[in-house]
């Protein structure tokens, strides 16, 4: 087990580190204003004067607007490249992020939130093609797993943040600090050399993203990666949005508790990533992600029933270790089912998409919650999601292995199991 993640993760070169560092630095950002967010909504609301259910729409408008900030930016990276546009995406979120802090109400706040949700939009795509595209094949899987544990760090460092900044400076304090952070993230991009992969397609490839969308297949599997990627916001909203709030209002633990809590389960997302990453190197993405799926399954009750702190803490861990884990394998199976000329858009804008009609799930569950329980809330939304992404999942295809910038066809074969790496290092059959 261990041999397998440790062959994927040595031997990158300095700007393969510092695309993959900036790209994780990027994805923790987002994750970390966000997830600010959903642990103090309940405290700004009592100073605003707003019910939770409007709090709630705080995260649905940010969502609804990531795939404005994938469209724009990622059409900008395919046509003039991937970094003067990240560049670009990274001052202007950490501008509007900052400038939460001093929202004088809830109105103003809501602007702002719509505004960092176009800004968001862009990280994402951006930041995971180009990381990606300079990742040696063979060590795709391991380096997707960890760029996709840079969101749940971002959620550890605001739970983090919550516990020893929130109690000192309040929330505006906490939004004031995300600055820090992003402008590091701006620091080392800006150190990352543009990417070889977009410079052999854009020689190869001007077709416009129009007419590459004429081919019905790209235009087939658009649409199934946003219901893909539907499924998959479900499954990671769904079983992180709302919990702390069930931890405290729901069972009526501590703030300290229901925080202490989210730190254990981002460290089982953060252990799930890389691990079921590296492993659909070798045995293929769709598996690694159905498995995770079906393991998930039995965690729920316990996820959502338990009543005591240290079952809470266990099966939450769990849940995330399933739940990241499928997640790990995304950043490396959007962009590889990617055509070349369109990677900057495609897999950002639909993984946005998804995002944006997931972002329903807040306030349903918070409805829910309010009519029922949480516990309620949790069961009827989690166990449908998690059966979703399996049954989508399984019908779908993968291009593992693919060299990017080769002006690979965009449609391949249903995925079959394949042979670990050689000896030598050489990447398992593409499927």
């Amino acid at each position: 087990m261990l041999n397998t993640v440790w062959q994927q993760a040595r031997g990158l070169t300095k700007d393969q580190r510092n695309a993959f560092i900036a790209a994780y630095l990027g994805w923790t950002m987002d994750a970390f204003d966000y997830f600010l967010v959903v642990l103090v909504y309940s405290e700004i609301a009592d100073e605003f004067h707003v019910s939770l259910t409007d709090m709630a729409f705080l995260t649905t408008v940010t969502l609804i607007m990531r795939p404005v900030g994938a469209f724009v930016f990622g059409l900008w990276a395919d046509k003039r490249g991937r970094r003067t546009p990240l560049m670009v995406d990274v001052l202007f979120y950490s501008v509007v992020g900052f400038a939460c802090a001093f929202a004088p109400n809830y109105a103003v706040l809501l602007v702002l939130r719509l505004l960092y949700g176009i800004g968001m939009g862009g990280e994402w795509g951006l930041g995971a093609a180009l990381a990606l595209e300079k990742i040696p094949a063979e060590k795709r899987g391991f380096w997707s797993g960890m760029l996709q544990g840079g969101y749940s760090f971002g959620y550890l460092l605001a739970a983090l943040a919550f516990l020893f900044i929130e109690p000192v400076f309040g929330w505006r304090g906490l939004f004031a600090f995300s600055l820090l952070p992003a402008l590091v993230a701006l620091f080392v991009r800006s150190r990352v050399g543009e990417s070889e992969a977009w410079q052999a397609s854009a020689k190869a490839n001007s077709t416009p993203a129009r007419k590459i969308f004429r081919n019905p297949v790209v235009l087939k599997r658009f649409v199934y990666l946003v219901l893909l990627m539907t499924a998959f916001n479900l499954m990671s909203h769904g079983t992180q949005d709302v919990y702390p709030t069930f931890i405290k209002k729901g069972l009526g633990m501590t703030p300290t508790t229901a925080i202490w809590i989210a730190v254990v389960y981002n460290v089982g997302a953060m252990i799930g990533g890389p691990l079921l990453g590296a492993y659909s190197e070798r045995f293929g993405r769709r598996r690694m992600i159905v498995i995770a799926g079906i393991a998930a399954l039995p965690i729920v009750p316990f996820f959502a029933l338990s009543r005591i702190a240290g079952l809470l803490a266990l099966s939450s861990f769990l849940m995330q270790v399933c739940v990241q884990g499928a997640w790990g394998v995304i950043p490396a199976h959007l962009n590889e089912l990617s055509p070349d000329a369109i990677r900057g858009f495609y897999p950002g804008v639909t993984y946005q998409l998804g995002n944006c009609i997931a972002a329903l799930n807040l306030p349903l569950q918070e409805s829910l919650a309010s009519h029922y329980s949480y516990q309620t809330a949790l069961m009827v939304t989690v166990i449908p999601t998690l059966v979703l992404m399996v049954v989508l999942t399984a019908l779908g295809k993968e291009a593992r292995g693919r060299r990017f910038g080769t002006d690979d066809p965009p449609d391949v074969a249903p995925a079959t199991p394949a042979a670990p790496p050689t000896a030598g290092g050489a990447p398992a059959a593409s499927t």
